[in-house]
This record gives structure tokens, sequence and C-alpha cells, in this order.
């Protein structure tokens, strides 16, 4: 195949055919949500697979216990509700994640606040997150980006330090192991997403782990509204919270995808391990930094582009057959939202930004500049379990050739 010309300029393209679709389901999804239907009750109480997947799930992780929900922005919210911050107390974050990561902080009254990224991998820098923390941190939520494990061990220091709870969303990097444990394992809590996109999905769904059994318990309570469901007479409804109850149908298929959920890292490893191998020599192409203690499971693939302009790199690419997106979300997640760049929450109120005596927070353009400076050289390709080295091959052919013919 000729690579003399871009197929943005009347080449040849170095891919003609559309990749392979993932197709995350199998029989045994198929046969366990059936047995969920057959049952005639798809309600988690009275059912047996949601409590089936939460036992499994926290053995699974090693965890004291599991809660299972509706979505992972509801596991983020059973996490910071478990922790129950007073109005106006803060939450240090991450400020590359999707407004997922941010509604829970929002709705329990607590402010977010986003410490700056590590420029070579985008997950947030410990000592940024430490240099935020006031009298008014009530928790740290630390978000593994594109499946890279953050460094957990210094945030695990940071956290015990301050005397502060320590949260993890890993929905972008399930079954990852990092110094020998898995993701969503180092904190006080763990988050996951079942979102179609993710490792493991049932569409949409979410779970929450703690080493802690209580607090696995309270979570749970928490997803139910608060009910204690301790037989008759007068409802008992414990605490402030909403309904994110899991369906049986929803576990069923859980259920099924956490058998084969390290299966899945370990394939999308091996391929994004392959093509970082495959790049290694093209130049102005930053691949994904890997250790040997440190494992990546490729959600999305990441490249940082080091000298071209990352929305005409990916214009390029697509013309060459590859999908590819530019800047991943664009801005930093408080510059997308308007309940934070804007303060617009709760019919005419800031709540909780107008709660007396807390901090008058602005989120603005340069907040973050490490965070913009990394966005803007972004780029990210689709990778997942159902692709094969082939294609790899392409990618690699692909982006060596825009790197070596477009102009920066």
């Amino acid at each position: 195949m000729s690579t003399d010309k871009l197929a943005l300029e009347g080449g040849k393209p170095v891919r003609r055919t559309p990749l392979p679709q993932r197709k995350p389901f199998g029989e045994e999804e198929v046969e366990l949500a059936s047995q969920a239907l057959r049952s005639q009750n798809l309600f988690r109480w009275g059912g047996t697979f949601v409590s089936r997947l939460e036992e499994r799930f926290a053995e699974f992780y090693g965890a004291g216990g599991a809660a299972a929900c509706t979505s992972g922005t509801a596991s983020l919210h059973l996490a910071v509700g478990a922790i129950d911050p007073d109005p106006g107390d803060e939450v240090i974050t991450a400020p590359i994640t999707d407004l997922g990561s941010v509604i829970p902080i929002l709705y329990q009254g607590a402010i977010p606040i986003f410490a700056d990224v590590d420029p070579g991998t985008g997950n947030v820098d410990p000592a940024d997150v430490e240099a935020k923390v006031t009298s008014r941190t009530r928790a740290i939520m630390v978000i593994h980006l594109f499946g890279s494990p953050a460094p957990m061990d210094r945030f695990a220091a940071v956290a015990r330090k301050h005397g502060v709870p320590l949260i993890e969303d890993a929905s972008q990097c399930h079954a990852t192991r990092c110094h020998g444990r898995y993701a969503g394992t180092f904190g006080d809590i763990g988050c996951f997403s079942l979102q179609q996109s993710k490792h493991m999905t049932c569409g949409d769904g979410g779970v929450a782990i703690s080493p802690d059994a209580k607090t696995a318990d309270t979570m749970r309570l928490f997803s139910d509204k608060g009910w204690t469901r301790g037989g008759e007479g007068a409802r008992g409804y414990v605490m402030h919270s909403p309904n994110y109850r899991m369906t049986e149908l929803q576990a069923a298929v859980a259920l099924a995808q956490l058998k084969k959920v390290r299966s899945v890292v370990e394939r999308r490893m091996a391929l994004g391990d392959y093509l970082n191998r495959l790049l290694a020599d093209v130049k102005n192409v930053g691949t994904p930094p890997r250790s040997p203690e440190v494992e990546h499971s490729y959600w999305l693939y990441p490249l940082r582009l080091l000298e071209h302009n990352a929305e005409r790199f990916a214009e390029a690419l697509r013309a060459e057959g590859i999908p590819a997106g530019a800047g991943y979300i664009g801005k930093p997640i408080y510059l997308c939202a308007s309940s934070l760049r804007d303060k617009k929450t709760l019919g005419r109120s800031h709540w909780p930004f107008d709660v007396p005596g807390s901090r008058q927070i602005e989120y603005t353009e340069g907040m973050c500049p490490r965070t913009e400076e990394f966005l803007n050289h972004m780029l990210t390709l689709p990778l997942h379990e159902h692709m094969s080295e082939r294609d790899m091959d392409d990618y690699a052919e692909a982006i060596g050739k825009v790197a070596r013919l477009l102009a920066p």
C-alpha cells in the first residue's frame, strides 16, 4: 500500500474495512438473564441474583462487602453518601472525568475541589491533591483514567496523614493490578461502572465495595432509600437517600460478566502493549507510560501528540480508516458543566456553593493548567478484546503515516 500521500489529501487509506464490533455478551449471559426472567421476579428483594453479584464481586476484589446499584454515578453517590459530608464540606477530585463523578458530590451538599494532573498519564497528581487539602476537606476521590491506575500508595498516605476517607472511581479500570492489588481496593471505598463501554457491563449498573463490611452495609442501605425493611408495622427510613436498586436482570448479566472480566483485561493489555511496541519509534507521539508493577487495561488507547494539532491529527487518522477522537472530554469537567462553571444547581439557589461558611470557589480557565495542556494534546482510539494484532498493525501504520506526513 502506498503511504506517500495522506488519505486526507487524496492518497490511499491504510484501512478500508470496519474494525471488528465488540460483542461482550455470550450464551452464559443469555442463560442467566433467562433464569431471572423465568423466576417472574426482577426485584432485588425476593430475588437472588443481586445478592449473589454483591457476594461474588466482594470476593473477587477481596473486599469486606459490596453494594450493587443502577450506575457508576450511583456507586459514587453511595460512597459519598456513606461518608456523609456536612453541607459546604469539600471533596478533592480529578478534573478529567465524566460529570457522573461530580454530581454525587454536589447532591450530598459538598463542593468539588479539582487538583491538577500528572502530565504523562492524565491521572490526578497526589502532590497537588495534598496541596488542596484544607480544614473543610471531607474526602479525596481518585479517578483511574483510561485503564491506568493512579499511584494509590501515595494517595493512601495523603489520606492517612490528613485523616480523610479515600474513594476510588475505578469505572475505567476493572480487574487491573497495581503493585499486586486491584485498582479499587486501596481506598476506603472503590466504585465501578457497569455501563455498556466498560470492561464488564450489564448495559448500565454499578457496584461499590469497601474493606469494611459495615460501610458496605451503609451503602446498600443508602441505595434503598435508607429503608431498614425491618418487619411489619411502621416503616423505618434511617437515611436521607434515593432509590438506586439494581434489578435481578442487570445482576444476572453482570454475574456472567464477572467471570470473564479478568480475561477481557488480559486481552486488552496484550493488544495495547503490542501497539506500544509498534509505536515506540514514531516521532512526536507519546504512548501510555508503562511500568512492570502497574498494569494498563486500555479502556481507551490514549496518545499524546507532542507537536501536531489533535483535531487535525484525528481527522487525518479517520480518513485513513482509523477511528480517533481528539481531546477526550475537550475541556476540564469544571468548564463543561453549568452546575460547576455557573453554579446552576437547585432552582434559583447556588447550593451548596452558597452554604454559610463555605469557601468561595470559582471554576475558571487556568485553574488546572496541566489538565488543559494534557487535553489539548490528547488523542484516543478505541481498543477492545475482540480486536486482533492485525488491527493494531493498521493502527500503527496509520499513526506513523500521519505523524510523518501531516504538517505540525
